[in-house]
């Protein structure tokens, strides 16, 4: 009698053990999920903003353009085009950034840091463990009384 008991309460927690470990996988992938999701919506966001800062800054940029060209013309002085050349850099730069591949060229080249040169993303001192993360809380803690 107490084998059947045993062999029945074996296969209880086998199973409870299974479904825990079902439950962390699925509870871990919706965690990704999330992850992505914001990550993707940021991009987004960002991309949505140098868009919309190239509307303003493009009529800005042409407006300057203009009024510069004519005061060269007018004054005859080609030097009074130079604020021309750093503005342009800066236009080209966000129009890149909004229409252009500078997003995929900065992927590719974070892909190769990360292939290459992973000793650059290492943190200082090392990753974070718990113990660190309680002895900075122990020491900061006006509370916690030490047994």
């Amino acid at each position: 009698m107490g084998f059947i008991f045993s062999k029945s309460v074996k296969e209880r927690l086998a199973a409870q053990q299974e479904f825990m470990v079902m439950n962390s996988r699925l509870q871990l992938e919706r965690q990704l999920v999330m992850q992505n999701q914001m990550r993707e919506r940021q991009i987004a966001m960002q991309i949505a903003w140098t868009r919309e800062f190239i509307k303003y800054f493009g009529t800005f940029f042409g407006l300057a353009a203009v009024g510069l060209t004519a005061g060269a013309i007018k004054k005859k002085k080609p030097a009074v085009l130079l604020p021309i050349i750093p503005l342009s850099f800066i236009f080209a730069y966000q129009y890149d950034m909004g229409y252009g591949t500078l997003l995929q060229r900065m992927k590719g080249e974070a892909e190769n840091i990360l292939d290459t040169e992973s000793a650059l993303l290492e943190l200082p001192k090392g990753p974070l463990t718990y113990e660190d993360l309680e002895k900075i809380r122990r020491s900061q803690s006006k509370f916690f009384i030490e047994k």
